[in-house]
């Protein structure tokens, strides 16, 4: 009976002292950023819950998952808070587009499944962050049709290289709970290494890729997820996907904010050229390829 008491003692001590370290921060937390405030405050309150319920009963395991918990949000909040960051909001490029492909090399097709590119190696899932279905939806305090190509790209990524559909609003919620979303800024760079690691992906970075590289690698079916800057794509930063190589050595990109760029071929080294100077977490330019069983 005293060892319980003196533990519970310990505890009621401990959470005193995170109450009142953190509580000045957490009352501006919840008025400033009521989703921050949530994401933090939850599992802290499961935890605790969870840890008091262990002593009464004795049960002393509830303590490390008490620390687990608090230890996994504070990590996802965290983790990316340096990292410089190009503005992704969707906007159209100055850059004037060029002639649509011919359909014999690449069409959008609409299927019981939903949108399909076809050409290249292999078939793509197509999503659009601008769709209705979820433009409007919830990335964070933002929206994903404004900041979403991040998860789109990611979504078109996952359900075209394996046996998931996940569209573009569930990658968006996964994003935010592991601490990919960046306010105001659209997604952090880590997302496509975690993405890939969580949905049974293998991704490599190219750092100093050429033409010839992207295309030998894309001629095998693998798919790779760019970084893109000022240029044709986007006027500040945007991720699009890398789907194929035409016969000709043209590159066939999946963009998740023009269906008109999707259907456009692309000389590689465009593409490579306007790809963003950013270094962090692998960028500008990941393989994607499905993970070996």
């Amino acid at each position: 009976m005293r060892r319980s008491s003196h533990f519970k003692k310990i505890t009621a001590i401990f959470f005193l002292a995170v109450l009142c370290i953190g509580g000045v921060e957490l009352a501006a937390c919840r008025i400033a950023d009521p989703a921050l405030y949530k994401t933090i405050v939850t599992p802290v309150r499961q935890a605790a819950s969870s840890t008091w319920s262990a002593v009464s009963g004795g049960v002393s395991y509830a303590w490390d998952k008490a620390a687990s918990a608090v230890s996994r949000t504070a990590g996802a909040l965290q983790k990316n808070e340096a990292e410089p960051l190009e503005d992704q909001a969707a906007a159209e490029p100055d850059a004037e587009l060029a002639a649509p492909a011919d359909p014999t090399i690449t069409a959008l097709e609409q299927r019981e499944s939903g949108e399909i590119l076809t050409g290249g190696n292999r078939e793509i899932v197509y999503y659009n962050q601008a769709d209705k279905a979820w433009c409007d939806q919830p990335y964070g305090k933002d929206h994903l049709g404004q900041y979403g190509c991040g998860p789109t790209t990611l979504a078109m990524a996952v359900s075209s290289l394996t046996n998931q559909t996940v569209n573009p609003e569930v990658m968006a919620q996964w994003a935010v709970e592991n601490g990919y979303w960046a306010r105001h800024g659209g997604s952090y760079l880590s997302i496509v290494g975690g993405a890939a690691a969580d949905y049974g992906l293998k991704a490599e970075s190219l750092p100093n890729c050429d033409a010839e590289r992207l295309r030998l690698e894309l001629a095998t079916g693998k798919v790779a997820v760019a970084l893109m800057s000022k240029g044709h794509f986007t006027n500040g930063g945007h991720f699009i996907l890398l789907r194929g190589v035409t016969l000709d050595g043209s590159i066939l990109v999946a963009d998740p904010n023009s269906r008109d760029r999707s259907l456009t071929v692309w000389d590689p080294q465009i593409i490579l050229d306007e790809l963003s100077k950013n270094r962090n977490n692998g960028a500008p330019l990941w393989l994607l390829s499905p993970a070996e069983p």
